[in-house]
């Protein structure tokens, strides 16, 4: 409850940082206890989760403002980056065989080698 109690105005900012944005909600803050608000205490109860709830904090929401994304930096899970960047390492795995191939004579097909070709595909002299 610390600075709440004796100060009940609080700002949230809420980041998504993978789609930059941003929500700034300004309100007030109420602690109340669960044996003199029943009601409360059984709507926030989960009933998979041994535990009572024994206080709540409710917010009262006065003004909120999805702010400007210009200086949220973009962020992003391990398996996101990992599932963008899977093509380059495929490429790149793809591109070394075929440039050992190339070193040691045994390139696979007449055609030329991949990383011998210019911009669109096609082989440079």
């Amino acid at each position: 409850m610390g600075n709440a109690a004796h100060d009940p105005r609080v700002a949230l900012l809420v980041l998504d940082h993978a789609r930059q944005q941003r929500l700034k909600i300004a309100g007030r803050l109420d602690f109340r206890d669960a044996r003199e608000d029943a009601e409360l205490a059984e709507a926030l109860a989960v009933e998979s989760y041994d535990a009572r709830v024994e206080r709540a904090a409710v917010l009262t929401v006065e003004a909120f403002d999805w702010n400007c994304p210009q200086h949220i930096t973009p962020r992003f899970t391990g398996e996101q980056i990992a599932a963008a960047v899977a093509p380059l390492h495929e490429r790149i795995a793809a591109l070394e065989a075929e440039l050992a191939g190339a070193r040691t004579g045994n390139q696979t097909s007449d055609e030329p080698c991949a990383w011998a070709a210019g911009p669109g595909g096609t082989a440079t002299s």
